[in-house]
């Protein structure tokens, strides 16, 4: 039997929140570090998927197959094409940032009880969630890849209604009903789709015989799996509106600012920049791999429902008066932004979209996390409640000003490249609908600039001329995050060379090519 690396690579981060969880209450930090540890480890497995991966090999690799419920043709088989290594490797890259940066945040107060382990439990559920989000991403069994793609809202639904945003909580006394609202509307609006995924799963069962989606698609593709029109694509149906929550897509989007704003600033890039992937990667891999034809079909409403999540949320974000509540809007139009590309058929769009997810998740977690190291310091997320921190606190504000150029798709910068693609993809096909995505560029440098300029410029306000500049382990943090912007907007084909098969493979199950343009050299040169 092979080396299990897949399964190692979702078992450590799971043993490692056991571990963190049965540290003994006075031992905080040894809990901290134990946590820290365990998710170095987890990039370290990462980075040699990555290294053993050959992207011009079979399309799931390092694969794993074992008998689990044979009564019901449930088997443990795991297997990552390019797309899932690239987003494992963005979940192991930025847990590790997550706990540093949340160090202190789930510290016991003076008057808790020296019993209450807060500390233990935070850095356990982050681990826990880290390793359920890798296992759905090389789950090829439909049935695997449900069990932690719904278990995964447990521990989720304990970070957020359990560990809120203690600066805020400080000047709201409705801080726990808040928070104990976001966490159960996100767990409402997620387990409802998941419930209706279900129903869709039995009836894939019902329909295939098994869960395996390599058998399903070479069942297809050899002519044996007759499916009627109707029954995929309500089996469709059932799979996206569940990915469609996940992601989220307008109108399935309103838990995600009211998760993100109650939470710690860590636990919102978990939820933005990691769990919410899983919705978009999932569209890919069986929304298109086990339904093609009704893909196809449901196109057309889909990119509508895109549109309006990337315009209706940078229209948002424009009018917000709170900052976490802004970047939760914003990351609602970027998700917009990644389905259309999904969904446009192209490869263009589909490499596109896939960068954008890694790339969202590194923009979103750098402005973010410099987000929440400036509200912890003046004890506040609301905009007007900042002014001039750039002259007293320049470090804080110019990687607070990259971060948030990165969210504008600046040029030289990695989500101009990811953004650059899906608009190319979709206007190749759809080139209305690739016109129209264009205002969400422009609200994006409107809400950006505005959010900076509003904080970091201006009179100094009495409240922050006091604020320190970004300390060593904040630095720690945002250095990394600001330099990958960086280096993969200057060199994307690091990630390109990874995903391009899969998207290939992709762009086969659903029998569509890229169409060729309209006006080429030749036709010119016979026109002269």
């Amino acid at each position: 039997m092979s080396f299990p690396l897949l399964t190692l690579t979702a078992a450590v981060p799971a043993a490692g929140a056991i571990l963190t969880a049965a540290v003994p209450a006075a031992r905080r930090t040894v809990a901290k570090w134990l946590a820290l540890l365990f998710s170095l480890a987890t990039l370290a497995l990462a980075v040699l998927v990555a290294v053993r991966f050959e992207p011009g090999g079979d399309r799931y690799q390092l694969t794993e197959s074992h008998a689990w419920i044979a009564d019901f043709g449930v088997r443990y088989e795991l297997g990552v094409d390019g797309i899932g290594v690239a987003l494992i490797a963005l979940t192991a890259l930025l847990i590790p940032f997550v706990i540093v940066a949340g160090w202190h945040d789930a510290d016991p107060l003076e008057t808790q009880s020296s019993r209450w382990r807060p500390t233990q439990g935070f850095f356990a559920l982050i681990l826990l969630v880290e390793a359920m989000v890798v296992i759905s991403f090389e789950a090829t069994d439909v049935f695997l890849f449900y069990i932690f793609f719904e278990a995964m809202l447990i521990p989720m639904y304990f970070l957020i209604g359990g560990f809120g945003d203690r600066a805020h909580a400080g000047t709201d006394e409705n801080a726990a009903v808040q928070r104990s609202y976001a966490a159960v509307k996100f767990l409402l609006y997620n387990l409802v789709g998941g419930l209706i995924m279900l129903a869709a799963v039995i009836g894939l069962y019902v329909v295939a015989g098994n869960f395996s989606l390599q058998e399903i698609a070479e069942a297809r593709a050899a002519g044996t799996l007759d499916m009627a029109t109707n029954t995929e694509r309500l089996l469709f149906l059932g799979f996206f509106f569940a990915f469609a929550v996940k992601a989220p897509l307008w109108p399935l989007h309103t838990w995600l600012p009211n998760a993100m704003g109650e939470s710690t600033a860590p636990v919102a890039v978990l939820i933005t920049a990691i769990v919410d992937k899983v919705g978009t990667f999932a569209m890919l891999r069986f929304c298109l791999g086990l339904f093609p034809e009704a893909s196809k079909w449901a196109t057309p409403v889909i990119l509508v429902l895109a549109l309006i999540s990337i315009v209706y949320g940078a229209l948002l974000a424009v009018g917000q008066r709170d900052i976490k509540r802004l970047i939760a809007y914003a990351s609602i139009s970027h998700f917009g932004f990644i389905i259309l590309g999904v969904f446009a058929m192209t490869s263009q769009g589909q490499s596109g979209a896939t960068l954008y997810m890694v790339n969202h998740g590194i923009s979103t977690a750098a402005l973010m996390l410099v987000a929440g190291f400036l509200i912890s310091r003046r004890g506040s997320r609301l905009i007007a409640d900042y002014g001039g921190v750039q002259k007293v606190a320049p470090v804080l504000a110019g990687t607070f000003l990259i971060g948030g150029l990165a969210t504008l798709s600046l040029p030289g910068l990695a989500p101009f490249v990811s953004e650059f693609l899906v608009l190319v993809g979709t206007f190749a096909r759809y080139p209305v609908v690739g016109i129209i995505a264009t205002v969400g560029i422009v609200l994006a440098a409107l809400y950006t600039l505005v959010l900076y300029q509003r904080t970091m410029t201006g009179p100094v306000k009495e409240e922050v001329r006091t604020m320190p500049d970004l300390r060593a382990r904040e630095l720690l943090v945002v250095a990394p995050l600001i330099a990958l912007l960086i280096g993969l907007g200057v060199y994307p084909r690091v990630l390109t060379d990874i995903v391009n098969p899969a998207v290939e493979h992709t762009m086969s199950d659903v029998k569509q090519t890229d169409p060729k343009p309209e006006v080429t050299v030749q036709n010119v040169e016979a026109a002269k």
